[in-house]
Order: structure tokens, then sequence, then C-alpha cells
């Protein structure tokens, strides 16, 4: 029998819960207040899906492992959908101006249109479009 989640939260640990909360809001992002404190803080990224940003102390409580130094290492790379490669530009363009830089240059497959960047705590995301239509052709 296969597991099916309905929701998923991906716990990431930031150096400064209040920065971290501050980009992801100026980048778009809301927070969900019933599953955040001083130590947590719930974004939103749609109805089933959370990233649990979390301080460098309450994320030790959950692992034995060594937090990964996000500037020297790769961890994860959180993919997101965006409605058009306009929107794509649009995101990056907000990260830059809230703190977050550019991962890499943007990736353009034709059918596909995507820009890495990380966020203050160096996490990488990747935002990126994908145009239905095209992908069937290929």
């Amino acid at each position: 029998m296969a597991l099916t989640a309905n929701m998923i939260f991906v716990n990431l640990p930031v150096r400064d819960l209040k920065q971290s909360r501050a980009f992801f809001e100026a980048v778009g992002f809301a927070f969900n207040d019933q599953y955040s404190d001083d130590t947590a803080a719930c974004l939103v990224i749609s109805e089933q899906i959370f990233a649990m940003l979390l301080t460098h102390e309450k994320y030790a409580s959950f692992s034995t492992k060594e937090i990964c130094d996000t500037a020297r290492s790769g961890e994860v790379i959180l993919a997101l959908t965006a409605e058009s490669r306009a929107q794509v530009d649009e995101i990056v363009d907000k990260v830059r101006q809230a703190g977050g830089k550019p991962a890499k240059e943007p990736l353009d497959y034709g059918f596909m249109y995507s820009w890495s960047f990380e966020d203050v705590d160096g996490h990488q995301w990747e935002v990126f479009f994908m145009d239905p239509n095209a992908a069937q052709q290929g």
C-alpha cells in the first residue's frame, strides 16, 4: 500500500526568524499564525503545502544532525510553480528587493522557464513555469 500524504510541511532552519519572515512576506507569501510563535513561522505555499521556518534551536530539537551551512553546501532545492514566465521574473525581482539573490541565471527550455534563488538563509528555491501545451508537443 502506498503512503498518501494530504499535506507537506518542509522544515527549514533559519538564523533570524523575524528577518526570514519579513523576507517571505516581501516576496508575497502569507503565514499561518495558528502554527507560528517566537521559535517557528508557518509559511503558506498552498492549501496543502507549508514551510516551517524554525530557529536553529527549535530545528535542533527535531534532528540530531548538524544544521547545513548553506553558504557552502546544498541541502535541497524547493521548486514551486508559477502561472507565467512573467511571474517567474516578478518573483525573483521581489526576492532581490527583499534581500535574497539569484542562485544562477534563468534557464529557458522553451516549454519550461525557471529561475533559482537563495532566501536570506541560503536555502535554494526554484520558481518555474511550464507551458503544458508546449510540453505535450515535445
